[in-house]
């Protein structure tokens, strides 16, 4: 099954923090479910973020007795603020939100047309995620040798997306064409979204993986056991990457041992109208770092730095891997710019 969908009124989503464990279906009926969810990190990864805020809105538009379009435009408005309160850095959400909301505007017709509209542009969002993840995968496989092995930090996988996955697609797809690979999952910490996720979803395909701490990396680069490296990402902006905490200190690594490093994100992850400068990073709960699964394993009111992600510029970055081709780019201009999208397979 797709990681969400809607049914029947309801948005339907595994439980992310029940993971490996336990396979837990969650539903949800309302925008304030929806909210929580995100914030509480059972639903994560940029691109789910963006398709769960975009039902969001749909369920508040399903369930709307308003009688009139004003009243409905108004509710879904509330609805849009409640959803950017939760998570400020992945742009995926906001790009969401911003596009259900235009679509509900310029909508001609009764509060049913409008209503009706919001759940088709929502389900919309969602189809055009889970093919533009296969898409990412068919380019990214291009850049995968038979025997490759390849290093992965947190998870961008089919639970990071509608389906399939980023940079676990592109993995994914290199397997599905025959290609003998291997890969090290970084456990990821605070949250283990390596340990927990990543090494589960690749288990479950069949695809040989070793998970090692974050701190080991350097080490695996030196015994020269790592031949590319794929990760997600969160914002991708003019001068950076922004992905998940420990992604800029395995770029670097990356760089220094000569390893190839690339990006896999969708379209709608880019934000050129900033720079890294101008993104707010999420800093969560110290208690994420104080505790492991609610065990305390610091000494009591120590004080703790806890950001979600740190920022990548594009001189560690090999490519961009996304829908519409592979983004590569030019040593002598960190900056990425609107035209670098006008992409063709053989780029």
């Amino acid at each position: 099954m797709r990681t969400i969908e809607w049914k029947d009124g309801k948005v339907v989503t595994i439980d992310q923090t029940k993971l490996p464990h336990e396979f837990v279906l969650i539903e949800m009926e309302n925008c304030e479910q929806v909210a929580e969810a995100i914030r509480t990190m059972k639903i994560r990864g940029a691109p789910l973020i963006g398709a769960a805020a975009a039902y969001g809105l749909a369920l508040t538009a399903y369930n709307s007795k308003a009688k009139a379009k004003e009243q409905l435009l108004a509710e879904l408005e509330c609805c849009a603020e409640k959803l950017r309160q939760t998570r400020p850095t992945a742009v995926n959400l906001f790009w969401a939100v911003d596009r259900v909301l235009k679509t509900a505007h310029s909508v001609e017709g009764d509060v049913k047309t409008l209503a009706e509209k919001v759940v088709e542009e929502a389900n919309l969002i969602a189809e055009e995620d889970a093919k533009a993840n296969r898409r990412i995968g068919e380019f990214g496989s291009k850049l995968i040798e038979d025997g490759d092995t390849i290093l992965t930090h947190c998870n961008a996988g089919s639970l990071a997306t509608v389906d399939y996955g980023t940079a676990l697609g592109v993995i994914r797809a290199a397997w599905e064409n025959g290609k003998k690979i291997k890969v090290f999952a970084t456990e990821t910490r605070p949250k283990l979204q390596g340990a927990r996720l990543t090494a589960y979803e690749l288990k479950r395909e069949g695809i040989p993986v070793t998970l090692v701490t974050d701190n080991m990396v350097g080490y695996i680069m030196y015994r020269g056991l790592i031949d590319k490296v794929i990760v997600g990402a969160d914002r991708i902006v003019r001068d950076a990457v922004i992905n998940k905490i420990g992604t800029y200190s395995i770029a670097v690594l990356a760089y220094v041992h000569k390893i190839p490093f690339y990006v896999a994100a969708p379209t709608s992850t880019f934000d050129f109208e900033r720079v890294s400068s101008e993104v707010v990073i999420e800093e969560r709960n110290p208690q994420e770092v104080t505790h492991v699964f609610s065990v305390p394993i610091a000494p009591k009111d120590v004080n703790v730095m806890n950001p979600a992600f740190d920022i990548t510029p594009l001189k560690y970055v090999n490519a961009i891997i996304c829908e519409r081709g592979i983004v590569r780019l030019e040593k002598t201009n960190f900056e990425l710019r609107i035209e670098a999208l006008n992409l063709t397979d053989s780029q």
